[in-house]
């Protein structure tokens, strides 16, 4: 999987980890002896490692393999219609569906690595990988709509709404220190009319004895 963005903005050490695990091959992952139990984890990871990855870079202007535009052009060429933002998993998985998809999955045997490789795909692209919202799908299909949701806008509502949330979680930090502001501004206050006060006090404590002295002096 490609790491740039087609933007300026630097892509860190972590996240280019992230789109290499993307594109491991199935050898990668062994020969577990409970190798469903293995595939469904490595499959999981996946899962997480691009949900990370959609949240952390505009998705919009993400590479996910060296042939996107192939990948778009054809899906799009042969999937018109179809409703991306909300998959309907009989669009995918009923047999007249898989009719239409096989011949489009061939034609990247060869061009993308492992293209048949078992992935997760989410129905609902606002929403994680939640059970509900998850369903096992072949990878070059994993391309072909995450590659249409990021470049016609879907998935930017998963990176806005994790970046609404930071910016939300700083306004409340900035509002905090803010009150904390105030309320000391306002201790210094009191401070500062006590200490008033205080001498006020004093001076008329002082104003009433000198008058004393004076009385005592005339009598």
């Amino acid at each position: 999987m490609e790491t740039t963005t087609g933007t300026a903005e630097p892509v860190s050490g972590e996240l280019v980890s992230v789109a290499h695990a993307l594109s491991l091959p199935a050898e990668s992952y062994g020969n577990d002896p409970d190798i469903e139990m293995a595939w469904a984890m490595k499959a999981m990871q996946h899962a997480e490692v691009y949900y990370k990855l959609i949240s952390s870079v505009d998705p919009q202007f993400l590479k996910l393999t060296k042939v996107d535009d192939q990948i778009y052009s054809e899906f799009r060429e042969n999937f018109e219609k179809l409703k991306i933002d909300v998959l309907d998993p009989e669009e995918l998985k009923s047999e007249s569906a898989k009719e239409k998809w096989r011949p489009f999955c061939l034609k990247f045997d060869g061009i993308v690595e492992d293209f048949n490789y078992g992935t997760l795909l989410r129905l609902d692209c606002s929403q994680g990988y939640t059970e509900e919202n998850t369903i096992f799908a072949p990878r070059i299909q994993f391309f072909a709509i995450e590659i249409a949701r990021n470049r016609e806008g879907y998935n930017k509502a998963v990176y806005t709404s994790v970046h609404d949330e930071e910016e939300k979680e700083g306004n409340h930090g900035r509002e905090e220190g803010t009150d904390s502001g105030r309320a000391e501004e306002k201790g210094a206050n009191r401070e500062r009319e006590k200490a008033k006060t205080n001498k006020g006090e004093e001076k008329e404590q002082g104003a009433n004895k000198e008058i004393s002295r004076s009385g005592e002096t005339a009598m």
